[in-house]
């Protein structure tokens, strides 16, 4: 099922309303949606490499409107609606490891949430169920998310579409090692 989903996000990336569905997923994808909007933001940067930077930032911009949707989930609806998320969104094992990582450093927690390929839903959920600061939540987003979907979009916009072969194979590589970066600017900052 997740795998159709994904070939009619690529299918929507050459869609005329291909940017509101953009908006759409990312906004979504922030608070349930199973489905990152990397697949059709990449589709997009590969088709017009010059609007890349455009997409990117309707990428972020929404992607943290749905992060603060996904706290507002946790904070007023979790009590209704956390049977449906466990079944069908996420493991409860899962959601409660965040709470641990809320405990030990919510921020950072976020925002490397919110960069890598975890699923961001279950961090923007918890953190309204556990009662974090909603700046810090909206903060970490507004980083991680638009580090990620800038790096991604600058590469086309940069490089053009030779870089799609390569933002594939080292997908994961690039993401733990921006992480490991992001991780020690914080730690640093925190230290100054």
């Amino acid at each position: 099922m997740l795998k159709a989903l994904y070939n009619k996000l690529l299918k929507w990336a050459e869609h005329k309303y291909s940017i509101y569905i953009l908006a759409l997923i990312s906004f979504t994808e922030a608070s349930f949606f199973p489905i990152p909007p990397d697949p059709i933001l990449l589709t997009m940067c590969l088709g017009s490499p010059k609007r890349s930077l455009w997409y990117a930032f309707i990428c972020s911009v929404f992607s943290v409107l749905g992060a603060i949707l996904g706290y507002y989930i946790g904070l007023y609806l979790w009590s209704t609606v956390h049977g449906f998320f466990f079944l069908y969104i996420f493991s409860e094992s899962s959601f409660n490891y965040v709470g641990e990582l809320y405990n030990q450093n919510s921020f950072l927690a976020v925002l490397t949430a919110a960069f890598t390929p975890i699923p961001f839903k279950v961090f923007t959920i918890a953190g309204g169920v556990f009662r974090i600061s909603l700046f810090d939540l909206i903060l970490a987003s507004a980083i991680g998310r638009s580090a990620r979907f800038f790096i991604e979009g600058g590469l086309f916009y940069f490089f053009g579409p030779n870089i799609k072969v390569f933002i594939e194979k080292y997908f994961n590589l690039l993401t733990i090692i921006i992480t490991i970066l992001i991780i020690a600017v914080v730690v640093f900052y925190k230290i100054l």
